[in-house]
This record gives structure tokens, sequence and C-alpha cells, in this order.
């Protein structure tokens, strides 16, 4: 993930480089609060893991990496701030509805006991965009924001707390004299690491999971969509 920070810092600044050959654009083009309808497509990845032990017999590590690609919308607001005539500041908020899930499940049978889901939904992230104009009606930017992500949890494991991450991400702008703008984005989040262990307190035989079973995964989201929405 660090050469994809690394990546889109660099075409940035190559955009920046290459504005003394830009024609002449205004700012004051894009300023002002907007409201934005999006279509996204969102590929998740679980980097799972469990490890469970049970006095003196010994440990068994199983490894769950899972990945799932979904189509989902969305909803973003935010005020662009005009920071001389070709640079401008885009701060703002989004909403996602879009389900990733994991599931764990006992490595010796599909149906077993001590099977636990871990599901992230309604990402929120809050975002700062440097914008560089390019011309009156397009710009490019990159954006920098803090998301968070319900978690839910079935099985006999101890609930988790919400997931609180790091969003990166490029794209573009264009507004039309209408006050109409469509915005193109490509990014990605790295999540902090879910953790959760047995309660120990299920039906032996059936559900039950040993407080010595912990779980834990990383989650990472990437995503690109197409945002149409309204300057006013």
């Amino acid at each position: 993930m660090t050469k994809i920070k690394t990546m889109l810092c660099a075409v940035f600044t190559l955009m920046l480089v290459n504005l003394s050959t830009s024609a002449l654009s205004d700012s004051g083009n894009f300023a002002g609060p907007y409201v934005g309808f999006q279509l996204l497509g969102l590929g998740a990845e679980f980097d799972g893991q469990s490890n469970s032990e049970a006095g003196t017999s010994g440990a068994e590590e199983d490894h769950v990496p899972v990945g799932a690609a979904v189509a989902t919308v969305g909803i973003e607001a935010g005020y662009v701030i005009p920071m001389g005539s070709m640079f401008a500041l885009d701060l703002g908020g989004q909403m996602l509805s879009g389900e990733a899930k994991i599931d764990h499940r006992n490595s010796t049978n599909d149906k077993s006991a001590g099977n636990v889901a871990m599901t992230m939904d309604d990402h929120y992230t809050y975002y700062i965009a440097p914008t560089i104009v390019l011309s009156d009606t397009s710009s490019i930017y990159v954006k920098a924001g803090v998301t968070q992500a319900d978690v839910n949890i079935t099985g006999d494991v101890e609930a988790v707390p919400n997931l609180h991450g790091q969003m990166w991400a490029i794209g573009t702008r264009t507004v039309l004299p209408s006050g109409i703008f469509i915005r193109t984005e490509a990014g990605y989040t790295e999540y902090n690491s879910i953790g959760t262990r047995g309660k120990g307190g299920g039906t032996a035989g059936q559900d039950l999971i040993d407080t010595k079973t912990t779980f834990t995964a990383e989650p990472t989201i990437v995503h690109g969509n197409v945002s149409i929405g309204f300057r006013f």
C-alpha cells in the first residue's frame, strides 16, 4: 500500500509541474457547497487468522484470506474553497452502503461447531482533497480521509468495536456551467485490525468456542467510483 500512496503523490506532483504549460483557469468555478450521488465498485480483502489452544494439546492455526467485489451506492457532500486561480481545497464527507464479510469455519468440517462471521458495512469517510484546476471546467485532486465502518459479528465470541481506517484516492472532477459535476475516482482504505476471542458460553458440541480461541482480520477496501452531483 505504501507504493500506491507514493504513486498517487507522484502523479499529483507531475500535474503540479505541468501547470506552467496549462491554460489559464479559474478555481472560482468549482467553489461552494455541493452534493453528489455515487456508484461504486468495492473490492474487499480480509487477511484473517484464527488461533486455537486447549490446555497442553497444542495449537492450531488457520489463515483465511478472503476477497470479494461488490457494487454499491453512496452519497457525498462538501465545500470547495478557492486557493488562487489554479488551486482549491475540497472538504467533505461521504457515506457508502456496502457490505463485506468473512466467514471462519472449522477446518475439519464446513458445518462444524465454532463458526464465526464478521461483517463490515456503512462506511463513513471525512476527507480533504487538495485540487489542481486544469481549466474552467476540469480539475484533478488527491484525497486523504479518515473512515469508520460498522462491524457485526456472529458466533460464540466477544463483540468488537467499529473499524477505523485511512483512505487515499486520486480523481478528476468536471463542472458544467449549469453547476452539474461529474467526478471519477480510484483509491483504497486500510482499516485497523479486528480481534476477538471465544466466550465459552455456547452449548457444548454445538456452538461453543473456547476462551483460548482468538480470531483476527485486517480488512482493506479498494474502490472505484463515478459521482454525479450539483454545485450550488
